[in-house]
């Protein structure tokens, strides 16, 4: 019986930041309702509805204008839930899919079309469904600009490194590369992260806290020297996401996205670099409109 992850907070507060203007959450995830985009047979979990409509009051809220919808393994390799929300507001939202192995040409070009701009290869063994490192399909996804979007355990950045630098596109990590938090940034893995921040095509997501602190609830101080030695290293390679609805949180006390929001303020305290991780970088990663 798959697991219902616990809901959001339902009150999010108003951030103390104030975002600037087209700035992004590079990692949410949108579900529902389930008799149009049903769970694949083998989601390991199930979510509450998290539509569009949905993540654009979360956005209104938080002082949001733009997101990147990313395909969660829960709905396996049938991306339409996501690629109607792009077709619904094409200008707001950007998409990393995860495509069936069959996918054509004509059906990338289609999705590219759409604002479709990376896949994500899920390479940890407890999200059933998830897009092993495909070769060939990075080959055809490189032709059209697009990236890797890597979600593995952290532990084994430095073995993946020389695959992953091989790749003939961008890679893009998630959740500041997700190493256990009590392994601490002299972890060689974080190291090679770091590392590979220069080579000018990787890229890393300011996000998830939550999936690898110690702490089951705000302010997941342990990863605080994690996000700052990523932006401190490379602020131009840095994006940041909420990861809301925070599927499969069920462990620990669901954080108010606000704070996510505002643990920012303490990550990048210079309102320049903000700018960067909010709405620069994010515009050039997923071909967003530059913001008037």
């Amino acid at each position: 019986m798959p697991m219902l992850s616990n809901p959001p907070d339902p009150t999010p507060k108003r951030p103390r930041l104030a975002p600037p203007p087209g700035a992004c959450d590079c990692h949410v995830h949108l579900f529902g309702p389930a008799d149009k985009y049903p769970y694949a047979p083998e989601a390991g979990y199930h979510a509450h509805d998290a539509t569009p409509d949905d993540l654009i009051a979360l956005q209104d809220r938080l002082g949001l204008t733009r997101a990147v919808l990313i395909q969660p393994t829960a709905l396996g390799r049938d991306n339409s839930r996501l690629l109607d929300a792009l077709a619904a507001f094409p200008d707001r939202f950007r998409g990393v899919v995860v495509p069936p192995d069959d996918v054509t040409d004509a059906d990338l070009d289609a999705m590219h079309d759409l604002g479709v701009r990376g896949v994500r290869f899920a390479m940890i063994g407890k999200y059933a469904g998830g897009q092993a490192l495909d070769g060939k399909l990075v080959a055809r996804i490189a032709e059209r600009g697009w990236h890797a979007q890597i979600w593995c355990e952290g532990e084994k950045l430095t073995e993946l490194r020389p695959r992953l630098e091989a790749l003939p596109c961008d890679v893009v990590f998630d959740h500041m590369g997700h190493l256990p938090a009590r392994s601490g940034v002299a972890n060689p893995a974080f190291a090679s992260l770091l590392d590979m921040l220069d080579n000018g095509r990787t890229w890393v997501k300011i996000s998830g806290p939550m999936r690898f602190s110690a702490q089951d609830r705000m302010p997941y101080s342990d990863t605080d020297a994690f996000a700052r030695a990523l932006i401190a290293r490379r602020p131009d390679r840095c994006v940041w996401g909420s990861d809301w609805p925070h599927i499969a949180y069920n462990h620990g006390q669901m954080p108010n996205d606000a704070d996510l929001l505002d643990q920012l303020l303490g990550w990048a305290p210079d309102e320049a670099v903000r700018r960067r991780l909010l709405t620069d970088n994010p515009a050039r990663l997923y071909g967003f409109e530059a913001p008037v």
